[in-house]
Order: C-alpha cells, then sequence, then structure tokens
C-alpha cells in the first residue's frame, strides 16, 4: 500500500479539525504506517515523536519556529497524554524560554500568550504499560483561553519571567507557579544556553521551557468532556 504525502497546510480552522477529528479513534501506529513511518518501542528516548507524528500527518508550518504550529491559522498544536480515565498524564510543554531576553519582554509580545491564544488539543493514550504504536488517539478539542485562564497565566508568567530577568534563574523550580511553570528543557545535563546573572553579566545554564501543570491541562479537558472532576496533580 502506498505512503500518504504529507498533507499540504489546512487552509481554515474547519478543515485543520475535519483533518484532525478523522484520525480519532485510530492508533498511533495506524496513523504512522499511512506516512510510512515507524513507532518507537518507547518514548524516554523519543518524548517528541508523538507531537512531530501530528505536526507531519496534519500540514503544521512552524517547524522549530517560535510561531505557532500552524502560522496561518494562529493554531497551537498540542497532544497531550492521558490515562484511561481521562486525566493528563504529566505537564505540557509550552515554549522554551530566551532566558537573556524575557525580562525585556511583556506579557501581550510574549511567546506563551502567542502559543496558547488558539490551541488545538489532541489527547493520545499515555499508560506506559500500552506499546507506543497501540496507543488510541483521542477526540481532538479546539481552545482558547477564558479572561479568567488568561489572568491567571499572565500572573504566572509574569512572576516567573521577573525571577528570571532579576538574573536569578537558578533558583527557579518547578514548584514555583499555580498554572505555569518553569522546567529544565535539555536534552541532557551537559547543554547550555546563554542567561544573565544578578549583576547582568552573562552566565551559561541549563535550558528552560514553560510548561503548563497537569491540573490546568486537565481542566480544560473536564470542561469539555465526560472525565469526571477529579483533580491530577503529579507533574511529570
Amino acid at each position: 500500500m502506498p505512503r500518504d504525502s504529507r498533507p499540504e497546510p489546512p487552509v481554515s480552522e474547519a478543515a485543520l479539525f475535519a483533518r484532525a477529528s478523522e484520525l480519532g479513534g485510530r492508533t498511533l501506529g495506524d496513523v504512522a504506517a499511512r506516512f510510512d513511518l515507524v513507532p518507537p518501542p518507547d518514548l524516554r528516548r523519543a518524548k517528541g515523536w508523538v507531537g512531530h507524528l501530528f505536526e507531519y500527518a496534519l500540514g503544521a508550518t512552524a517547524r522549530s519556529r517560535a510561531s505557532p504550529d500552524f502560522e496561518a491559522l494562529g493554531i497551537e498544536l498540542k497532544t497531550i497524554p492521558v490515562r484511561r480515565d481521562g486525566i493528563p498524564c504529566e505537564s505540557t510543554f509550552v515554549c522554551t524560554i530566551d532566558l537573556a531576553g524575557i525580562g525585556s519582554v511583556e506579557w501581550d509580545e510574549s511567546l506563551v500568550k502567542r502559543k496558547l491564544s488558539r490551541v488545538l488539543w489532541i489527547p493520545v493514550a499515555g499508560e506506559r504499560d500500552v506499546p507506543v504504536a497501540a496507543r488510541t488517539i483521542g477526540t481532538p478539542l479546539l481552545w482558547s483561553p477564558s479572561e479568567a485562564d488568561v489572568a491567571a497565566l499572565r500572573l504566572d508568567w509574569e512572576e516567573l519571567s521577573a525571577v528570571i530577568g532579576r538574573g536569578d534563574v537558578e533558583m527557579l523550580t518547578g514548584h514555583l507557579g499555580r498554572h505555569l511553570q518553569v522546567r529544565p528543557k535539555a536534552a541532557d545535563a551537559r547543554s547550555r544556553r546563554r542567561g544573565v546573572d544578578r549583576d547582568g553579566a552573562s552566565i551559561a545554564t541549563l535550558p528552560r521551557g514553560f510548561y503548563l501543570r497537569a491540573q490546568f491541562t486537565a481542566k480544560i479537558l473536564a470542561e469539555h468532556f465526560a472525565i469526571g472532576s477529579q483533580r491530577h496533580d503529579r507533574e511529570m
């Protein structure tokens, strides 16, 4: 059976949603086979594989650029691994942080705001006892944050950005931030990015990224799907 060619970028939000909905109920292995791709045996050494699969299958355009994945539509793609009860398994990566420049950025111009203004969420079975190829794709959700969500995310972003901007990035832990947190984002412990210390001097430090806490994404899913009112506070 010939492999499908990579789809052209979707021309509208409705077209993107229809394309994502068509994948619902299939397995990751089904989708990968359509493009002659091979699922990894596990995701420990291939953490970004699921996201890349959907970027390919849905025609995302941003690649690694600092833009929403579907640039012309202003829509970010986020896959979200969930347990059998529909609760997210882990926190969700939003974007990497410009450690040297974030102190001069306002919320309205921030990459976090751009990335989260309109999101296509795709739940995927995330239980580790299920082989990657056999994991089922759930019903997609197109979401925009409410005014209350935006206010809460902005508060977290401003607090976390202020810590980095004043040169205290090494003091940040994943405990800071109610919905948004900062965590290391590196392939290994030797990775380094440029930041600044309290004196404004350049330092080499681990790359960092913004992540949404699992309880925040659980709230999003609970507002749109019948997954109960449980809260999932475990962060990975």
